[in-house]
C-alpha cells in the first residue's frame, strides 16, 4: 500500500495546479523507451494523488499496469512542474467518478466513457520551478 504524502509547496504552486493547463504524462513501454502523451491532470494535494481519466483500453493504461510508475508535468512558460511516483489504474465506479468530478472542476465536464478509468500516481517526487 502507498502512503499519503501531503505536497504542500506554497501558493504558486496551489495556484499553478489548479490554472487550467495540459501536461504530459509520461510511462515505459515494455521495451523501455518512453512513451509521452497530452492529458488533463488534477492533483489531490492533502493526499499527495495525481489524477489522469482515460479510456481503459489506452496504451498509459497497459504501461502503467505493467511498470507501475508514472510521472506527469506541467508547462506554462518559464514556470514548470513535474509529480512523479508509483501508479495504478483504478476501475471502480466511485474512484472514477470522483477522478471525473475533479476533472469537471479544473478542465470541463468530459465527454460520457463506459470504459473509463482512472490513473492515480501516488506522488513521491516533485521538481519544477513553482
Amino acid at each position: 500500500m502507498m502512503r499519503a504524502m501531503s505536497i504542500e509547496r506554497g501558493p504558486e504552486f496551489t495556484e499553478f495546479w489548479t490554472e487550467r493547463h495540459l501536461c504530459t504524462l509520461s510511462t515505459v513501454r515494455a521495451d523501455g523507451t518512453p512513451h509521452v502523451v497530452p492529458v488533463g491532470v488534477t492533483l489531490d494535494r492533502v493526499n499527495g494523488i495525481a489524477r489522469v481519466i482515460t479510456d481503459g483500453g489506452s496504451w498509459k493504461v497497459r504501461h502503467v499496469r505493467k511498470a507501475g510508475y508514472a510521472t506527469v508535468c506541467q508547462v506554462d512558460g518559464r514556470r514548470w512542474s513535474s509529480l512523479e511516483g508509483p501508479a495504478v489504474v483504478k476501475e471502480d465506479a466511485e474512484s472514477v467518478a470522483e477522478a471525473v468530478e475533479l476533472y469537471a472542476q479544473r478542465y470541463r465536464q468530459p465527454r460520457v466513457n463506459p470504459t473509463r478509468v482512472v490513473i492515480e500516481i501516488q506522488v513521491q517526487r516533485v521538481t519544477g520551478t513553482v
